[in-house]
């Protein structure tokens, strides 16, 4: 019996050849925007990382799948990737928290894996032309001609409202912290903030995080009217993380727009860009975005640099921003784009990476602190919030 091949089809005509991993049934496919993150462990979050939805991801490291999979390390409540691609697939993990090998995993969730293909000719297509959209097909029933044209009628992801597709559709309470994996910040007095949470596609280490610092958190959906939350008398508001287009999930915009900074909030990602819309801002697409957990930036208020983690395609225009009272605190250092804000008059700031950044690292996990001070003030965050954060950090 021949073995089963796999083929990613790229729009732009490219076809690689390569081995099925995960799910290997015959004539499986999958489709969605190809994205690469330069990460070289922490394969299992980003899975499960619904920023991910509707994008077949690539990683830049040789070897995938070396500490297998540990229930613990989930993100999310599934995974969220279309496929994932990789250069060599480890079948054989090493690691006392493994319950199950990589492709076994990918098999029991229903995702195709290809490995064996030249990833770094991958990445240099895709950081010469862009993001593309792109096929996974196990088999040899279709042509790589029938492939391509497959990928060139699937949808972009601008435009696209993901959030809703990945947001719960009820209320819930958040209680689990970091356990054995603390980071010590500022000591906030042992006051509990209730926290709501608009889940446009939460990573779970964010709300430990937040729980980790006595927070009691209200998980809710992303299409929560105003009037909803302000009868919740919340001490703060959260907006996460999530895929798609920022532009295009119009009705939490909308709410944003009419409640935000009423009391303390605090984005990240998707959430930062969310924000930065309600207040008049403008977001663009990036060419290839960041993806990974390398990425540097500099805090603007303290001059310190952190290295971050990062999972976005879309970006806050900076002049449109500071049109609107907006006042950038983080900027990131390969490309000089936005990467943080903070508005002058209210008591709102945000990041556009991962301050949790589950696997790591965790120069920037002293954000969470500044949003349980702001919560504490009611006023704008300052330079001297941010610099006592990361002192605190840093002598943990």
């Amino acid at each position: 019996m021949e073995p089963k091949i796999c083929r990613l089809a790229l729009e732009d005509g490219t076809v690689f050849h390569g081995q099925p991993f995960g799910l290997c049934t015959d004539k499986s496919t999958a489709g969605g925007e190809v994205v690469f993150n330069t990460a070289m462990c922490g394969y299992q979050e980003a899975l499960t990382d619904p920023s991910y939805t509707g994008q077949i991801l690539a990683m830049t490291a040789t070897e995938m799948g070396n500490y297998g999979i540990a229930d613990e390390d989930v993100e999310s409540r599934s995974t969220a990737v279309r496929g994932f691609v990789v250069r060599e697939a480890i079948e054989e993990p090493s690691n006392h928290r493994s319950m199950s090998s990589l492709s076994a995993w990918l098999a029991a969730n229903g995702v195709i894996g290809i490995d064996g293909i030249d990833t770094r000719a991958l990445v240099r297509i895709l950081r010469t032309k862009g993001a593309l959209r792109g096929v996974l097909f196990v088999g040899a029933t279709k042509s790589d001609d029938e492939l391509v044209a497959m990928a060139r009628v699937l949808p972009s992801m601008a435009g696209q409202n993901l959030a809703g597709c990945v947001s719960p559709t009820q209320s819930s309470t958040w209680r689990e912290g970091l356990g054995e994996w603390t980071m010590r910040g500022q000591s906030h007095g042992g006051r509990a903030f209730k926290v709501v949470a608009l889940d446009c596609g939460a990573k779970h280490n964010i709300y430990r995080n937040l729980a980790e610092r006595g927070c009691d958190i209200e998980v809710v959906p992303h299409d929560l009217s105003a009037a909803e939350i302000r009868a919740r008398k919340p001490d703060g508001l959260f907006i996460s993380n999530g895929p798609g287009d920022p532009a295009a999930v119009e009705q939490t915009i909308a709410t944003l727009r009419e409640i935000a900074g009423e009391v303390p909030t605090f984005g990240i990602c998707l959430g930062h860009q969310l924000l930065a819309l309600a207040l008049g801002a403008k977001t663009w697409k990036l060419k290839f975005g960041h993806r990974g957990a390398n990425q540097p930036v500099r805090n603007l208020l303290t001059g310190r640099v952190e290295i971050t983690s990062q999972n976005h395609g879309f970006c806050v225009d900076e002049a449109s921003l500071r049109a609107v009272g907006g006042e950038p605190t983080h900027m990131h250092l390969n490309d000089g784009t936005l990467a943080g804000f903070r508005h002058t008059s209210k008591p709102i700031f945000s990041v556009q990476y991962h301050p949790e950044a589950s696997p790591g690292p965790h120069d920037s996990a002293y954000l969470f602190d500044c949003f349980v001070t702001m919560m504490g003030s009611r006023r704008p965050i300052t330079a001297a919030d941010m610099e006592a954060a990361q002192r605190a950090l840093a002598s943990a």
